[in-house]
Parts: structure tokens; sequence; C-alpha cells
């Protein structure tokens, strides 16, 4: 048996586009799936991630997996009826898939919703006894316990700034109105068992690890437990986290201990009123200074994530929140668009008030705009991030942000110029006309499979 596993990427994140190996580290999802595969198939497994060369068109396998988030559908769709044309048996999952499972259900043999560690292996062993069920569906009784370490072999390591990602938690609680997470896969957390996951992270060569959870605060015992037994190993990490890390003084000082470098923050807004309108209350606009500070004199580097377009924000959003990030010496500011993903109750109330205009899936990759804002134009809010984008990284800009504070100078240098400075750059490079444009993988049509 042949598998190929496949995660194609929006225009903007293909290797071509704008996403620099300055901030792109190794994907877990394809890995980990090649690491469900059970022994006894013997099956030879390959692994094809758009952000960092292309997928081939003239694939050597009997079993193609793909896996999609809602702005890299579209072409993962293009992709699976393309592969079915030619015969290949094709599964479909992921985030999108498991919010729209019967859209993705016409694109696909079988789709996989939920978490896959439990049905996927089963899922393996059906196809090869020619039982290939329609659907598979996350287990009620799921549990993280004892995944498997991810196969990073099957990546080329030349294509990412470090192959050290590891998963230690899993889920959010948080149920921020716009977030697809709990819309998929629900609010409850599953933390990885502590052994096993400082296990996975002794085992990674060299010092330094990224670890991309959505969200390390997953309760204090834990958090605490993993956190102290992680300062043992004297490694150096990054991850994320929200801005309730700021509340908590002894666990700004157990990060440091641990060996915490730079942590991803999502501050949405400098509104406070939209962080109501998130639903994410544990943000306190007025407390980003104060939480800045802390942790920069722990030496933690911060990426300050902001999400513009709320209904309570204006054109004047962008400036505000420029010169605040420049203000609180946000380290790597990151600016998005509020995007309705299907299914979630910003979706929902947007679809409600007949406000989303853009249908194509291709476009909801949180950097364009798909629906009407409330107190500006569609134009505006794309002038706005546009300018937003192209005023925080000028190299004056950098520079001012930038003070050496911390341990993690240089790594934070060397994003800011090589990382975000080359794709503010050309964020404006991308139109709709490229980003929908998925006109480099062929129709193949055969009876029974419905391209687009």
């Amino acid at each position: 048996m042949k598998i190929a596993f496949l995660a194609p990427a929006g225009a903007m994140h293909r290797h071509h586009g704008s996403f620099g190996i300055g901030i792109h580290y190794a994907p877990l999802t394809l890995t980990t799936l090649a690491a469900l595969v059970p022994p006894e198939l013997n099956a030879e497994v390959v692994v094809h991630d758009e952000t960092a060369h292309a997928i081939p068109l003239d694939l050597d396998a009997d079993l193609i997996c793909i896996t999609a988030i809602t702005g890299t559908s579209s072409r993962a769709y293009a992709f699976a009826d393309y592969f079915r044309a030619l015969g290949r048996t094709v599964v479909l999952g992921g985030v999108h898939p498991t919010m729209l499972p019967d859209e993705a259900a016409a694109h696909a043999d079988a789709v996989v919703t939920g978490f896959a560690e439990q049905t996927f292996p089963q899922l393996l062993r059906d196809y090869a006894a020619g039982a290939l069920q329609p659907r598979y569906r996350q287990n009620a009784d799921y549990t993280i316990a004892g995944k498997p370490w991810p196969r990073r072999d099957l990546l080329d390591k030349r294509r990412y700034i470090t192959m050290n990602t590891v998963e230690v938690v899993r889920g959010c609680a948080l149920g921020c109105t716009f977030c697809a997470y709990p819309t998929a896969f629900g609010s409850t957390v599953h933390p990885r068992p502590v052994a096993e996951a400082i296990a996975e992270i002794e085992a990674l060569p060299g010092r330094y690890v990224v670890i991309p959870d959505i969200n390390l605060l997953t309760g204090h015992a834990w958090t605490t437990e993993f956190f102290t037994a992680l300062a043992t190993l004297n490694k150096r990490w990054f991850g994320l986290v929200t801005s309730a890390i700021g509340s908590d003084d002894a666990l700004i000082r157990l990060f440091e201990r641990s060996g915490c470098e730079g942590l991803l923050i999502g501050f949405e807004s400098i509104n406070a009123e939209s962080q109501k309108f998130f639903h994410k209350r544990v943000n306190k606009v007025g407390g980003y200074p104060t939480l800045m500070r802390k942790l920069h004199d722990a030496g933690i580097v911060v990426q300050g994530c902001f999400a513009f377009g709320g209904d309570d924000e204006d054109a004047t959003v962008f400036e505000r929140t420029v010169e605040m990030v420049a203000q609180t010496q946000i380290d790597l500011p990151r600016y998005s668009i509020l995007t309705p993903f299907p299914n979630t109750p910003y979706y929902r109330q947007l679809e409600a008030e007949g406000r989303i205009f853009e249908r194509d899936w291709a476009m909801y990759d949180v950097e364009h705009v798909v629906f009407k804002p409330k107190r500006m134009t569609e134009e505006q809010l794309y002038d706005g991030i546009t300018w937003a984008w192209d005023q925080t990284y000028t190299l004056p800009a950098i520079a001012k942000r930038l003070a050496p504070y911390n341990r993690a100078l240089l790594p934070s240098l060397v994003t800011n110029l090589f990382g975000y400075r080359g794709y503010a750059k050309k964020f404006a490079q991308f139109p709709r006309s490229r980003m929908v444009d998925n006109s480099d993988i062929p129709r193949v049509d055969r009876p029974g499979v419905r391209t687009p």
C-alpha cells in the first residue's frame, strides 16, 4: 500500500508565496497521521506540505489523504477531484471537513471528522480490507494519551526554521465566537500525560522547541507540573498562551525558569468593546502595557496578534493599533481580519444580517475581507490592514520595538527582518484573482466524479 499525505496551502502561504522559512516551522498534522499508520500494513508513506514545496501531480499512491482548513479547502477539493478522476482513493479531514462534512463528502471517498488518533488507523485497516466507510467520526472516549511521536523524518528539514515542534495539550475552553476550533472540536481540553510530553521533548535534538498548541494555560495543576518538569531539560521554547498569563506572576517566573523565550498572545483588539464582541473576556486592554513589561522583564519576546473588523471598530483602529504596538514594544506584531468561519457563532450572526458577500473559501485566509464591516467599508478594512503591515515592518519601526532586554533578541530580530518584514512587503500582491486561482491543478472528468 502506498499512502500520500497532502496539506494544500492558500496562495499567500504557498511555498512561492509570502510565507518564508523565517516564520515557518515543521507542521504536526501530516507527520502525526503518518505515525498512525498500522505497522502490519507495510505501507510506503510520503508527506507533501505545500507551504514547503509543490504537491506533485504524478503521485505514485493508492490512497491520498488531504487535510484542510477553511482557507485551503477550495484547493484541497481541487486536488481531491483531480486525484479521484485518476482513479485514486481520496480521504479528506481536518478543521473544515469536520465543520462541513457533507460538503467535503462530495469530493472524497471518505471523510474523517474530529481528531483522528483512534479512527484513522481503523480507516486504513478498512481500506486494506476493501471495506472503506464514507464517514469516520471521533470516538466519544477520545484520549490524547499514548499518541505516537510525529514522523518528522518525512519532512525536508531544509524547508523549515525548526523541525522541533511538539504537541503537549490539545484544545481550548475559551469558546471565542470567531474561532473555528471549538466549532470543529468542542471545548474539551486534552492535556498529554506530563511524562509522555517531556519524554518527546527531551528526545528532540538541539535546545530550541516550538509548542504550537493553541493555549498552554490549560489548568493550574497540569501547567505547573509540566513546566516544572520542562525546567529540568535545559531547553529553550516558544509557545502560545492568552493574556491571562499577566495575572499570574508566579507562572511567568516558572515560564522563565523553564526556558521560555517567546509567547504568541491573541490580543485581538485595542478596543475593550471588541473583547466582549469576541467573547474573549480574558483580554484586558488596559493591562497590555503591564503585561508586556512583565514578559520583557522575564526575557520573553511576544508575538502579538490583532484581528481588525469588529463591529465597534472604525477606520481609526489601524493607526491606534500601530501606535500601541510601538509604545508597548510588541516584538512580533501580526495582523489579520476578523473572519467568519463556517458554523461559528460569528458566521451565523453575519449570515443572518446578510453581511457575508464572499463564498469562495480560498478568501477565508484571515487576510482578506469576506464580509461587510459595520463602521467602515470593505475597502477601508483591507487598505487599513495593508497599511498596518507596511508601517509596522519598516526598519525604523522594527528598531523602535526591539530593545536588548532579553535573551531572545537575536531570533526576534531575525524573524522581524527575514520573516514578517518580507511577509508585509508582499501583502498587497494577492488580490482575489490570485487567491482563488487553482488553474495549476488540471480538471480531469470521469463518470461518477464531480469536478467543479
